[in-house]
């Protein structure tokens, strides 16, 4: 026999770690200290094969399943996005509608001023003053929510004011000069100008149909030029000019719509306000109160009383039918706004 003290075994001079899941169990015999191939070794204690207290002491992590009756699944209710859908088209139709009636009563009115009172840039000037003091009183009543407005959004609205007065000026000096229809012809061509501007000065790319589209309106607009027998060349210039100012007033708009909390009622409001600051000044040097303050009394003195109603007529006419078609702006891209202010001009 082969016999082996237990503590003759050297230890290692390495430092082994515990184990920590389990412990081994301490086997020995209990008449004798010593291991023999013969005799089994006696178990003194099952204890030391389970987990260690501070592992049986630890909780193990539990996975339940999330209640069938408490799940909130998200789910496309298809029903309610067609409502959704509708509602928004009806609301754009309407907004639509309105805006055209207004314009139609807007360009009589204005169109019987001009005639009367040849000074398109105090037309324009009293246009704006009124759409400003509408848009004051409505804020100082409550009728509309006032809208929070600090240096910046002032900045932005500059150079759309700009172009808005410049667009403004231009039509109004057209429909002075040549027949209202000749004008409305011309800035039909409004759509081709914003794909135009949209494409070379954004980026933007539009189907070859789009493109193809422009092709019947230009040449509309070419034949309408030609074959007009009171051409007007400050009449043709003054609506390109128009179409020009105003489809660049509507695609920085939108951009400065979206990028501000302000709705399409109140932005517009906000328009008149800084065009009138602006247009004010050129308005006294290009016609003058001399010119004004004679052209006023020759137009008493035709029309009577009623040339005061048709002023204040027009000037309203013009900021609802702008005020409208800026909140459908709002709801809609640029070009489809090109496209819904040239449908307006057939009549």
């Amino acid at each position: 026999e082969v016999h082996t003290i237990a503590s003759d075994i050297p230890a290692s001079s390495s430092h082994v770690p515990r184990p920590q899941l389990c412990t081994l169990p301490s086997i020995h015999n209990v008449q004798q200290t010593t291991l023999s191939s013969l005799q089994p070794p006696y178990i003194s204690s099952t204890e030391n094969f389970a987990l260690s207290p501070k592992l049986r002491r630890r909780r193990v992590p539990e996975c339940r399943a999330y209640e069938a009756d408490r799940s909130q699944p998200l789910e496309l209710n298809i029903d309610e996005q067609a409502g959704i859908e509708a509602t928004q088209r009806i609301k754009i139709g309407l907004y639509f509608a309105t805006w055209w009636a207004l314009n139609v009563a807007f360009n009589i009115y204005n169109k019987k001023v001009l005639n009367a009172f040849p000074y398109p840039w105090l037309t324009s000037t009293l246009s704006l003053a009124a759409g400003s003091l509408i848009m004051l009183i409505s804020w100082a009543n409550k009728v509309a929510e006032l809208p929070k407005l600090d240096f910046e959004f002032w900045k932005a609205l500059f150079p759309v004011a700009v172009l808005h007065t410049i667009g403004h000026v231009a039509a109004t000096v057209s429909m002075s000069k040549v027949a209202v229809s000749f004008t409305h012809i011309i800035k039909s061509a409004e759509p081709a100008f914003s794909v135009l501007v949209s494409r070379f000065l954004l980026g933007e790319a539009f189907p070859v149909q789009v493109y193809l589209s422009l092709v019947p309106i230009i040449g509309g607009c070419a034949l309408a030029a030609v074959t007009e027998l009171n051409f007007n060349m400050i009449g043709f210039v003054g609506a390109m000019i128009s179409n020009l100012a105003f489809v660049l007033r509507n695609i920085f708009s939108k951009k400065g719509m979206k990028g501000m909390s302000v709705s399409g009622m109140n932005y517009y409001a906000c328009l008149p306000i800084l065009s009138l600051l602006i247009l004010t000044p050129f308005a006294i040097a290009v016609e003058g109160p001399k010119m004004w303050a004679a052209g006023w009394q020759t137009a008493l003195s035709e029309i009577g009383p009623n040339f005061v109603w048709w002023v204040a007529a027009q000037s309203v006419f013009y900021h609802l039918y702008n005020q409208v078609s800026y909140m459908s702006l709002d709801q809609i891209s640029p070009l489809t706004f090109s496209i819904g202010n040239t449908m307006k001009r057939i009549r």
